[in-house]
């Protein structure tokens, strides 16, 4: 589905709100009147806050399917630059999209809201397969190994990318790196981040030692 401007608007400042004031603390009314209209309008539009969230998980995550169908059809690249490529799009995915991503982990701690667990599962599940399909297709081609645990290898794609983007005061404060500017700060950030889990990928899924 294609949102409009004033649809967008509407998503973006719920993103807004439920990443620090958390789904079940903000209301439909606290979401109209950051976004400047009226309540009716969102019903309109979504329905429901419900349904808002619901845009908001099929805007952020549209893309993914068909990037690895896209990478997927791509001879030009190796199994394991098709990974390594999957890797780096992902770090700029949380990078970009950061505040989504702290929802995502907060309502995973939380559980409280069957519909945000059930989108979340349905998530997971997809990335899951469609990310599958790069590996059957190194796994047939003798790049990667037959014994690839694919959860515990998403877990550590996501885990490792999402924690330490939540975390960048921590990351920057530990690494003496406060007299950085920003820009450069998150450029260097996504790079050491990519070449970690790509070296850990490597590991996991090639003979290579």
């Amino acid at each position: 589905m294609t949102y409009s401007d004033k649809q967008l608007q509407i998503i973006t400042t719920a993103e807004t709100l439920f990443s620090g004031k958390g789904y079940d603390g903000t209301s439909v009314r606290d979401i109209a009147e950051a976004a400047g209209v009226n309540i009716a309008m969102i019903s309109y539009y979504f329905g429901s806050k419900e349904g808002l969230i619901q845009a908001l998980f099929e805007e952020r995550t549209r893309d993914v399917v068909l990037k690895v169908e896209s990478l997927l059809k791509n001879d030009a690249l190796s199994p394991i630059e098709k990974i390594e490529w999957l890797v780096d799009d992902y770090v700029q995915r949380i990078a970009t999209k950061i505040q989504f991503h702290k929802i995502m982990v907060c309502e995973q701690m939380l559980q409280k809201n069957t519909v945000i667990t059930t989108l979340l599962t349905e998530l997971k599940k997809r990335n899951a397969e469609v990310v599958s399909k790069l590996i059957k297709d190194g796994q047939e081609k003798g790049a990667f190994r037959p014994d690839v645990d694919l959860v515990l290898l998403m877990n550590t794609l996501i885990g490792t990318v999402t924690q330490t983007f939540i975390n960048t005061d921590y990351y920057r404060s530990y690494n003496h790196l406060e007299s950085v500017d920003e820009t450069t700060f998150q450029d260097d950030l996504k790079a050491g981040v990519s070449t970690h889990i790509k070296t850990l990928f490597k590991a996991i899924l090639t003979y290579e030692s």
